[in-house]
């Protein structure tokens, strides 16, 4: 079998819109490893690394983790890896994240691939979030915490969306559909 090439795809999108099922999918279908920051954190916490005992301290605080703890940690999953083969689940989130990762990856002689906006209604996202609350019991997540996690969502991501767009590296989707039909459009748009 021939080496595959690297290859960056980095997966955005609303509250709902269904980014988790559809980074798993695609992760497997292009022979991707999935990041997510979030699973990051929680490994460097629990193995106890330097970054993990930063990051740790910061959110015991009640602080969010500032761009470099994340950087550092996306750097070492990056240049740990035989080949660049990564889809990024919910990273970068802000343009100042984006810049940084650009450079990380220029100094690893690469680029991002592409970046997929699934987007849908934000109504259509709140009835689907409120049912999926309903039926897994997360007296939490109410219609106004999850249409303020929705407006803190665009208000970060518009500028993310305006970035890849520049670099003509902008991919959006219809996330409205069945499972099978989001996936399908994910693979239609990646090069």
């Amino acid at each position: 079998m021939a080496a595959k090439g690297n290859e960056v795809v980095l997966l955005m999108g609303p509250p709902g819109a269904g980014k988790g099922t559809q980074a798993a999918r695609v992760a497997v279908a292009r022979d991707l490893t999935k990041l997510s920051t979030g699973d990051m954190l929680r490994a460097h916490v629990g193995a106890g690394t330097e970054l993990g005992r930063r990051a740790k301290a910061i959110m015991d605080a009640g602080e969010l983790v500032p761009d470099d703890v994340i950087i550092g940690m996306v750097r070492s999953e990056l240049e740990a890896a035989d080949a660049i083969r990564f889809l990024l689940d919910g990273f970068p989130r802000t343009s100042a994240q984006a810049a940084s990762l650009d450079a990380l990856l220029a100094e690893l002689g690469t680029s991002v691939t592409a970046a997929v906006a699934i987007q849908a209604d934000d109504d259509e996202l709140v009835r689907r979030m409120l049912k999926r609350a309903q039926e897994e019991g997360r007296s939490d997540d109410n219609e106004e915490t999850i249409r303020n996690r929705m407006a803190v969502y665009h208000r970060q991501t518009k500028p993310l969306l305006d970035y890849y767009r520049g670099q003509g590296k902008l991919r959006l989707v219809d996330g409205i559909g069945s499972v099978d039909e989001v996936t399908e459009r994910i693979r239609q748009v990646l090069p």
